[in-house]
């Protein structure tokens, strides 16, 4: 089955400010901070590799204008940096509505060879990455006091269910839905919603080229439409959680897939 047309913006998020992590690129943060765009937000996308980052403000400034996007490097391990990415949605746009947690990191390896530095490295850049850029978002949102902020963050499908090789990504991504759960409720006293997705196969065509043509045929054979997904695909699911239509839900994870289990 081809992938469905692509969908246009219906000004979902317009007039509202967004931070958007890992969104250098063609994945799923490169497809959001151009959904939101589309949507009507301004954006502030951070990304650890610096020289792409600059290059995707470029490109989409050249199409939505400088003054919706802007760009700031941040390694979401550094809690310095962290902060410095939320200074500069407050000092540039005068705060912030809606922030999506999108970086993480994967590998594979099997537990009874993984190392440490394996381990901590894929925890610490995806859940421990996730939990500094929702403090920092729930600090921003506290201050403001106005109520109607909102975190969106990017779980996955293996923090439901068994995958070899994936012991230090799953367990990362389950971690990141717990997250999602503890920091919603407490987030309620002052009106903000967290959410999260999990997407299963969302691939691009950088990813397609690096990965055989035997594992991707195998991996697409498990999806109930028999095809990967596209980045935008799990951007417009971000765009919902991020807009008003969403407005009773928190504390949720969302599948983007048929793979719930």
């Amino acid at each position: 089955m081809n992938a469905p047309e692509y969908v246009t913006g219906h000004g979902l998020l317009a007039g509202r400010t967004a931070v958007i992590t890992a969104a250098a690129g063609a994945g799923i943060g490169g497809a959001t901070a151009r959904r939101f765009l589309e949507e009507g937000a301004r954006v502030l996308i951070g990304d650890a590799h610096a020289r792409r980052l600059k290059e995707t403000e470029g490109a989409l400034a050249a199409e939505f204008g400088a003054d919706r996007i802007d760009s700031l490097p941040c390694d979401v391990t550094d809690e310095d940096q962290v902060r410095a990415l939320f200074a500069r949605a407050e000092q540039t746009h005068g705060g912030l509505d809606v922030v999506v947690n999108n970086a993480g990191l994967g590998g594979t390896a099997t537990l009874v060879d993984m190392t440490d530095d394996q381990w901590g490295r894929v925890l610490d850049v995806t859940l421990n990455g996730t939990f500094r850029c929702t403090r920092a978002a729930l600090r921003s949102f506290r201050a403001a006091g106005t109520g109607g902020g909102v975190v969106v963050n990017n779980a996955s499908v293996v923090g439901w269910r068994a995958q070899t090789g994936q012991a230090h990504y799953a367990a990362a991504k389950a971690g990141v839905m717990a997250l999602t759960r503890c920091a919603a409720l407490e987030a309620a006293e002052f009106g903000v919603r967290i959410n999260a997705v999990a997407p299963s196969l969302a691939m691009h065509p950088h990813l397609v080229k690096v990965t055989s043509e035997e594992l991707l045929a195998e991996l697409t054979a498990r999806e109930a439409f028999g095809r990967y997904a596209e980045p935008w695909e799990v951007a417009n699911v971000i765009v919902f959680l991020a807009s008003g239509y969403s407005s009773y839900m928190t504390g949720e994870t969302v599948s983007v897939s048929s793979q719930h289990a």
